[in-house]
């Protein structure tokens, strides 16, 4: 008697997964498309010989999206959307390895790893010039306003220049990086009158103007270890008559009268005299005619 006996494979066996635990830094600037874990790396294996369908999630908020592998049964994982340090520096994947797909209704055998990415900042952006106001919340992008500033005529300060609404100051954004930033004058220095020191940004006069105008300095804040990385700040000096004098008004005390009932914009009248609109003046001893 001949007897054939024929092993059915049960599926009894969980995939296996080559690192249960990966850890991936992975830079700012990285471009998309770009393999972060390869399909080697994280190709599971079932002694069922079972074919293989993979799930890929993230467990940290508003990471989603970023990250996928290339299709069910290619776990390799890319990068599928620019990365933001501003956003978030680090999230964790969990793929998931089953020997049926995610809409079997039989019993399935599933394995996970878990993928630590860390994001590391890149030099992405320019120096700010400070105090600046950030756009719409937007922690990327920081608007800063001109400078401003006064020097007297024919006198020629040995200090740096008093600006509003500060003294000349760029930061490199990228925090972790914090590039140190140098200072040159790149436009409207007539006659070199100014300068500024390329490490601390103060600005010092070389000579004395002679003549009532303005200049319209453009200072370039420049990384040193990236020249590529570089804003240009205007800087607007008005040369103006010296004050030795504060203005100060004729008198002390001023009385008026105002009637009920009247509409606005009426004349206030001196006290003791409703004819005569009351006036007030400020008189300069720096101005002869003022």
């Amino acid at each position: 008697l001949e007897i054939i006996v024929t092993i059915l494979n049960e599926n009894d066996n969980t995939p296996v997964f080559p690192q249960p635990s990966i850890t991936r830094n992975v830079p700012e600037d990285t471009e998309v498309d770009t393999v972060i874990v390869a399909r080697e790396e994280v190709t599971a294996t079932d002694a069922d010989l079972d074919t293989i369908y993979y799930e890929l999630t993230t467990t940290v908020q508003n990471t989603d999206g970023y990250f996928a592998i290339r299709g069910n049964n290619n776990p390799e994982i890319y990068l599928q959307k620019a990365l933001d340090y501003d956003k978030f520096i680090s999230t964790t994947l969990l793929l998931y390895a089953r020997d049926r797909p995610v809409t079997s209704t039989e019993p399935t055998n599933t394995a996970t790893a878990t993928i630590t990415i860390t994001i590391q900042q890149s030099d992405t952006r320019a120096p700010w010039f400070l105090p600046c106001t950030q756009l719409h919340n937007d922690s990327s992008v920081c608007i800063s306003s001109p400078y401003s500033g006064r020097v007297n005529i024919s006198e020629m300060s040995m200090e740096p220049l008093v600006l509003e609404p500060g003294p000349i100051y760029a930061v490199d954004p990228d925090y972790t990086i914090s590039d140190r930033i140098v200072y040159r004058i790149v436009g409207g220095n007539t006659n070199e009158v100014f300068s500024v020191d390329a490490v601390t940004g103060n600005l010092t006069m070389n000579k004395m103007v002679t003549s009532p105008d303005s200049f319209l300095l453009q200072v370039m804040a420049t990384q040193v270890s990236n020249v590529r990385k570089y804003s240009v700040a205007t800087v607007e000096i008005k040369v103006i008559n010296k004050s030795n004098f504060p203005p100060y008004f004729e008198k002390g005390v001023y009385n008026g009268t105002v009637f009920v009932g009247l509409p606005q914009r009426s004349f206030v009248y001196q006290a003791g005299d409703p004819s005569t609109p009351l006036v007030i003046t400020a008189m300069d001893q720096d101005f002869s005619d003022v």
